[in-house]
């Protein structure tokens, strides 16, 4: 081998043992740089890591917004209370009711009233929901009984003269109308979805001075009746309420009016036992019904059987020996009414409208508010130990 060749070899050699030592120190270097870091996330404490890895999330949390916003999809977990409050706040405004002077003397016993002065008009005041942006309001009818003019008085504080587009006094609700931009809108919900153990929100002007007052409570019971003149098919709720709070809305964690707020309950007047938590809803499903109504038609038709009626249950069934656990027991017939037109008489016990157990499913009332003036229904009527079917072509609520 010549020294030319032998000299290019141990080059060769050299270059090549270099290289391999170069790569190789950067391939260490890469690997232990890597298992350093990683060594360094393994201490760093989780609560650290997580705000390292997404910074984003940490620092994007909504800002509560005052407007009304949309209604939450069906499938939406509800929000936060606070959530839904400052969403509806807006829409709930306080009623404020002028009294004829006639009826100045004796005002709704649910209504606080403001002293009598000199040469100043007698004043109610109760609460209200706006339910669209052209400014339709919800109502008590027994906040604006007697009224001689209405004004509300929105959250910031401002007053506006409103408009009575029409009342039903069946279902204690009432229909007012303001002019102009309105503040807010909140959506009615569907009332046919609330569980008992549900959380529901108040709102409202309790003795017309604490504005915007809000109170949280759950659904006690569903369909409730009172009997009187009260709105059968009630909800009831443990949501503090009291005088002002009428009509007022009753909301759900998606910020939707489920019900009107409309009357409470304190305890009995014959034995002076005192209750609480004991606040009575009409529902959304009722509400929309009768609203949607009165703006279009300015009053309410209702169906009529012709009868009037006791809803018995197991313990007047007991106390009266009948052998019907649930029904309408029938005191009196309308003499040529629809009930009397199909063989109603008194002493029957309807039990089944249109195949709905009455007083299971419902009050007579309230299931009688599914159909229409001139619907033929189907009722079952126990009379002296035997059932029998009836159809009943129902005719029109005459007006109180």
């Amino acid at each position: 081998m010549s020294r030319r060749l032998l000299l290019l070899v141990i080059m060769t050699l050299m270059v090549g043992f270099g290289a391999g030592a170069l790569t190789g120190g950067g391939v260490g270097y890469l690997v232990g740089s890597r298992l350093e870091r990683a060594l360094q996330a393994a201490t760093v404490p989780t609560a650290n890591r997580v705000a390292q890895e997404q910074p984003v999330m940490a620092r994007t949390r909504p800002t509560p917004q005052a407007a009304i916003a949309p209604a939450l999809p069906a499938d939406t977990v509800g929000m936060s209370v606070v959530d839904v409050v400052q969403r509806a706040s807006p829409a709930v405004v306080t009623v404020v009711n002028t009294l004829e002077a006639s009826n100045g003397a004796s005002p709704q016993p649910f209504l606080p009233l403001q002293p009598t002065q000199p040469d100043q008009p007698q004043r109610s005041t109760g609460s209200g929901v706006i339910i669209d942006d052209a400014g339709y309001i919800v109502t008590n009818h027994h906040v604006i009984d007697g009224q001689r003019s209405l004004a509300v008085i929105f959250f910031d504080g401002s007053r506006r003269s409103a408009t009575l587009i029409g009342s039903d006094p069946l279902m204690d609700l009432a229909v007012l109308k303001v002019d102009g931009a309105v503040p807010g809108a909140a959506p009615l919900g569907d009332s046919g979805a609330l569980q008992p153990g549900e959380t529901v929100i108040a709102i409202g002007s309790p003795l017309g001075d604490f504005r915007n007052s809000v109170t949280v409570g759950v659904v006690s019971a569903l369909n409730r009746s009172l009997g009187g003149d009260a709105p059968d098919g009630l909800i009831q709720t443990d949501a503090a309420i009291n005088r002002g709070n009428s009509g007022g809305p009753l909301l759900n964690l998606r910020g939707e009016v489920v019900g009107i707020n409309t009357l409470v309950v304190r305890g009995s007047g014959f034995n002076g036992v005192q209750a609480e938590g004991l606040g009575f809803s009409v529902p959304s499903s009722v509400v929309q019904r009768v609203a949607d109504a009165l703006i279009a038609e300015g009053k309410v038709t209702y169906p009529y059987l012709g009868v009037t009626f006791t809803m018995i249950d197991a313990q007047a069934a007991f106390e009266q020996d009948l052998p019907i656990q649930a029904g309408a027991l029938v005191r009196e017939v309308q003499s040529d009414g629809p009930a009397a037109q199909a063989g109603v008489q008194p002493g029957d016990v309807i039990t089944t409208l249109e195949g709905q157990r009455v007083g299971v499913d419902g009050q007579l009332r309230a299931l009688l508010l599914g159909y229409a003036p001139g619907d033929t229904v189907v009722v079952d009527v126990w009379r002296d130990g035997t059932t029998q079917a009836m159809r009943v072509t129902l005719g029109e609520r005459p007006a109180p």
